[in-house]
Parts: structure tokens; sequence; C-alpha cells
């Protein structure tokens, strides 16, 4: 059966909670936990564990009003419609172009880690190979339609899980004395051992807990294909709490068995902890698990960014021409496709050209700006549903930690540039924007 949503298009809707609760796994576990999480580690020691925590917090209250949203009024462009609702169209035109612009960025970095972990078993072959072909394979994806996109998240979700479930047993066994030759760092238990930076490194690495958790708005755009969409709570809880349970469980084995200070951004903490244990088939394995972990993510941002360009178009947003649909077995219109496709080349020669370094402050940014996106979530639900007072309560809180998350970032030598160039970015939607007003109240005075 086809249901009606409110831009006026027809969306099957087909998807049963828990398959939603699988895709969102499959979007959200990627390369900012698989690599991201050791940079957490190295800020914060073993309190990384309470960064998580509250990240998942966080998530768990945005993805929240974002479910009752949906629910209420299923919207294909998801939260950019509700920003654009709730505060009218510069909202709606800010948040949609500032996802799209961050989107870009990051799968860009996906590409270049993705091609790293390749390389390990293939050395010498430059990365601009690597990044092509997957390149392709991501538009192979995005190329099969819907129905083909959610069948292969879950596998990917599934994947994924597995070998965090494969780390999580390992790693039991080394804890408890059942492999041996390997390092025993023990289960902290001081305050400084907790702490070993303090407070300021907890806040410092608060943002890297969040990467982790970056992806619920592709998990917002599928809710328009749930059967029942009351059940997009339910998914989302689901989800949340399978996410936690692994995430909590692995890290927390890693920093037991490994003293916080060997871990390097550069190499996965699960690698870390279980490289000095000699088991020759684990890293082939993992770093599998890690290039499934970072295409799916890749693969979910490229059908994001594609519908987030559909709906902007259709809104007036971005040029008509990015909406037209010329040939109906496309997923999506074929300008939309090589607007994204061309954005993916740009970020792919942005990766593998600039110095890691200054490519990280672009990426940080583009973190920063998905974070920017839960904001306007958060302060959208205020307006257009009924809150109770433990709504107000949630709301608040999900503000504050958001804060923290951006502010956490000056703390930081190496994230600090990246709150600056995010600053830069939305000075220039900014700028954008006002330029348009007048064209807007035209428009609006004309229907």
């Amino acid at each position: 059966m086809k249901k009606k949503i409110g831009c006026g298009s027809q969306v099957e809707g087909k998807l049963k909670w828990w398959q939603l609760s699988l895709i969102g796994v499959g979007c959200i576990i990627g390369t900012g936990y698989f690599l991201g999480a050791s940079i957490a580690i190295k800020a914060t020691g073993p309190s990384v564990l309470i960064a998580f925590l509250l990240a998942a917090l966080c998530t768990f209250i945005v993805f929240d009003a974002l479910a009752k949203m949906s629910a209420q009024d299923p919207q294909k462009g998801s939260f950019r419609s509700y920003a654009k609702k709730a505060y009218g169209r510069w909202a709606g035109f800010s948040s949609g172009w500032v996802y799209w612009s961050s989107e870009m960025l990051i799968m860009g970095s996906q590409l270049t880690a993705l091609s790293l972990f390749t390389r390990f078993w293939f050395e010498g072959i430059p990365l601009w190979v690597f990044a092509s072909i997957y390149a392709v394979l991501g538009i192979a994806v995005v190329l099969i339609g819907t129905k083909g996109f959610e069948r292969m998240e879950n596998v990917f979700a599934v994947t994924k899980v597995a070998a965090i479930l494969m780390f999580i047993v390992l790693a039991s066994l080394a804890l408890f004395g059942f492999l041996d030759e390997g390092a025993k760092q023990g289960v902290p238990r001081t305050m400084s051992e907790v702490f070993p930076h303090g407070f300021l490194g907890l806040w410092g690495a608060l943002l890297y807990a969040f990467y982790a958790f970056g992806g619920i708005e592709v998990m917002g755009m599928m809710t328009v294909r749930l059967e029942n969409k009351e059940d997009a709570p339910k998914a989302g809880r689901s989800m949340l709490i399978l996410l936690g349970i692994i995430y909590i469980a692995s890290l927390s084995l890693a920093i037991s068995i490994v003293p916080f200070h060997d871990f390097h951004g550069n190499q996965s903490p699960f690698i870390t902890a279980l490289e000095t244990y000699h088991l020759p088939f684990f890293p082939h394995v993992f770093n599998g698990a890690m290039i499934v972990a970072g295409f799916s993510t890749m693969s979910a941002s490229f059908f994001s960014v594609t519908t987030m360009i559909v709906t902007l178009s259709e809104d007036g947003d971005a040029p008509a021409l990015f909406s037209k649909q010329k040939k109906k077995k496309l997923q999506f219109p074929l300008p939309a496709l090589l607007l994204t496709t061309a954005g993916l080349i740009v970020s792919i020669v942005l990766s593998l050209l600039l110095p890691g370094k200054i490519y990280e402050y672009i990426t940080t940014a583009a973190g920063l700006m998905l974070i920017y996106n839960w904001f306007f979530i958060l302060i959208s639900f205020h307006r257009l549903i009924k809150q109770t007072v433990w709504d107000k309560v949630k709301q608040a809180i999900g503000i504050l930690l958001i804060l923290l998350a951006v502010s956490g970032t000056l703390l930081e030598s190496a994230s600090r540039p990246g709150f600056f160039a995010s600053l830069c970015f939305l000075i220039v939607i900014s700028l954008v924007i006002l330029k348009l007003r007048h064209k807007w109240k035209e428009e609006e005075a004309a229907s």
C-alpha cells in the first residue's frame, strides 16, 4: 500500500521497525567508531566510557524527537522539512545545505580510510585507485534502489556486529587469562586511573564519542518507509540499546587489556588491544570488518545526501533540475546523482592531495555541522510537537550535551581549527540566505 507524505510524493511503507533498527546499526557503526574511538581513549583514558554514555544519551534524545515528528507527520526531507515548518524557509535551507556539505566532506574522509585499510593487504598501490573503486561501488549501491540499499545495510549491520562480538569474546578470554603472552592491563580502580587527564580530557573527547553515533539522520529519512509510522521511536530505542551495549562492552574490554597511552589515532583500538596476543587471523578479519563498516556508512551518506538535494530542489531551495526525473528506472534524478558524484570526486581529490592534518580539520568541521543539525532537530521538536514536562527536561539535557560536545573542541589543538572552519561554513550559508531573502519574499507575495 502506498501512503502519502507531506511533500506530496508517494512512498511505499513496507519496512518493519526491526528492519529500520538494523538499517540504523548499519548506517551508524563505521570508521568513526572503529578508528575514532582510539582518539577518544587517547584524549581521556578509561573515562571514555562516560563520554560514550553521554553521547548515547544525547543520541537517544535527538532521535526520539525526530521519530515523534516523523510519526506525526512523515516527511521525505526529514529534519530539514521539520526545521522549515518550525522556523521558516531559512531554517530548512540552512539545515539541508549544512547537512549536504558536511556529508560530502565526510564521504571523502571515509574513502581515504577505506583506501588505507585496503592497502593493508595491497602495499604500494596508490590510494586514489582504491578510493575510485569504492566510490563506483557506492554509486552502484544507490542505483540499485531503496529496497536494495535496505537489504545491503542489513547485511552490513550483521557483519559489523559479528566482528565486534568476535572481539568481545577474544578480549574476554584474554582478560581472564585464557590467552597467553599478551598484555594484561587490569581494570582501573582509582580516580586518577579513570580520569588521567581530568574533567577537561573527558570534555575534549566528547566530540569523538558523538562521531561514533553519527548516522541517525539517514535513519530519520528512512522512517517514511515504515509500515507503522508510530513504530519509529521503538526502532530507535532498540537500535540505541544494541549499540550502547556493544560499544560499552567492547571499549571496556579494550581499556582493561591495554594502557590508554598505547592507543593510536591511526589504528583501531580493538586491533591495538589484541595485537600482543599473536592471533594472526584477527587483524585480517577485523580489517575486513572495518572496510565493511566504512563502505556501508559511505553508501548511507551517498544515499542520504542525494535524497537531501532532491528534497531541497522540490522545495525550491536548489535548482529545479535536481528533482526532474527523466528516467524512471533510476532511484534519483540523474542531475542529483551527478551533483553528488561530482562532490564525491572533489572530496577524493582533497582527501588525497591535502596534508592529513588540514583534511582532518575539515572533517572535524563536518562532524560539528552534523551536531548543529541535531540542535535544529531539538528546537524544531519544541515548536512542532506538544511537549510533556519530561519532553522539556530531555530537550534541555540534549541541548546541554550538544553545547558541551561543540565547546569541547576548543580544548583540543587538533580539533580547534575544525570548530572555526565549521563557523566559516555557517557564515557562507548565512550570506547566501541573506541574498535569497528578497527573492523568497517576492515568491511568497506572488503565491
